[in-house]
């Protein structure tokens, strides 16, 4: 029986399951009585509209290991330059975006097909991500590589990426650190202040293409030499920090980083059979943003983003996922009129 009918069905039944066990967890959270927000540390902005105005770029790329003193290749999705809206009132969030022609121009790196969803969840103890990505067409990183010396990229058309991901972690000091004041603009974080992060993920995905991932001028210094197709389920539990230092009130840096002990298996396809391999890999997650917040405005740059091993069955060389998003953002905050108050009033605070 084929790799994929045994994990797939498997993957989707954890990552449903995992869910429904942290809604369950979270409903009955909320029905405790819950430590308050610290009001020296976090300003709760409850009936507060935020509306933000941002440009954003996603990207899902691979770099394949080389041998000792080999640099490693890195496949680059040419993914668009967005400019989008968005708001935040209570707990709820809602962004659009769209990549304009005119802000994406660049047509020597090819054309890719991606459909991205990323969806991260911040309640008071809780973060959870979800990845669900699909990509198709590649160009190689550094120009040149690849090719002859003709000044072009080197560009795999055929190269495709399947990554499905689901992290859930736990903030042991939600009432005095929040995420939402760095990432949805939806409180204000006066003092600064960390948190250790406990949790963990479950990812499944698959690397195709339809020749070898290594190409030919380079075949010597790569051990995935042949390889057309790589699947992967892994997961494992994980801890990290996460801490906002705060300057003169208003000027903040937050930086957060986990890592996960991950098990699984991987199978590489190519020519002539498949091969299979259980593997143990360590992976990282992280977020960063630096800017200004007050009561009325909040202008920030910042990034989300993963990296998920995995080892190959015939080579001792790692096959790396990187998934993010970077992000510029300038929001502003509304107290909405009685009309649409009103209009809102299903949208409870937690």
């Amino acid at each position: 029986m084929k790799l994929e009918r045994i994990l797939y069905p498997k993957i989707w039944l954890l990552l449903v399951t995992l869910t429904w066990c942290i809604g369950l967890a979270h409903g009955q959270q909320s029905n405790q009585v819950l430590e308050e927000v610290d009001s020296v540390y976090i300003e709760p902005l409850p009936g507060i509209l935020t509306g933000r105005f941002y440009f954003s770029q996603k990207y899902t790329s691979i770099r394949l290991e080389g041998k000792e003193d080999v640099r490693d290749l890195v496949y680059w999705p040419n993914t668009t330059l967005n400019m989008g809206i968005g708001v935040t009132y209570n707990p709820f969030s809602l962004n659009l975006a769209y990549g304009f022609p005119f802000m994406n121009r660049d047509k020597e790196k090819g054309e890719t097909r991606y459909l991205d969803l990323q969806t991260h969840v911040y309640t008071r103890h809780w973060i959870m991500d979800f990845y669900g990505q699909l990509y198709k067409g590649y160009f190689l990183l550094p120009r040149s590589l690849g090719q002859s010396d003709n000044g072009k990229y080197y560009l795999r058309p055929d190269l495709g990426v399947t990554l499905l991901g689901l992290s859930v972690f736990y903030q042991t000091n939600g009432h005095r650190f929040s995420y939402r004041a760095a990432m949805l603009q939806s409180e204000w974080q006066k003092k600064s202040s960390g948190t250790w992060l406990v949790g963990g993920e479950i990812y499944a995905g698959s690397f195709s293409a339809d020749s070898s991932f290594i190409p030919a001028e380079l075949t010597a210094s790569y051990s995935q030499v042949g390889i057309e197709k790589v699947r992967f389920i892994e997961l494992g539990p994980g801890g990290g920090y996460a801490y906002t230092l705060v300057i003169d009130k208003h000027f903040f840096i937050m930086g957060s980083a986990t890592v996960t002990l991950d098990i699984g298996l991987s199978r590489e396809f190519k020519e002539g059979g498949t091969s299979d391999k259980f593997i143990f890999n360590p992976n990282l997650g992280y977020r960063g943003v630096i800017g200004y917040n007050s009561h009325d405005w909040n202008v920030n740059l910042s990034i989300v983003g993963n990296r998920v091993s995995v080892k190959g069955a015939t080579s001792s060389d790692k096959y790396i996922f990187s998934a993010g998003n970077y992000r510029l953002t300038l929001a502003k905050r509304f107290i909405p009129g009685p009309k649409l108050k009103r209009k809102l009033k299903w949208i409870k605070p937690e």
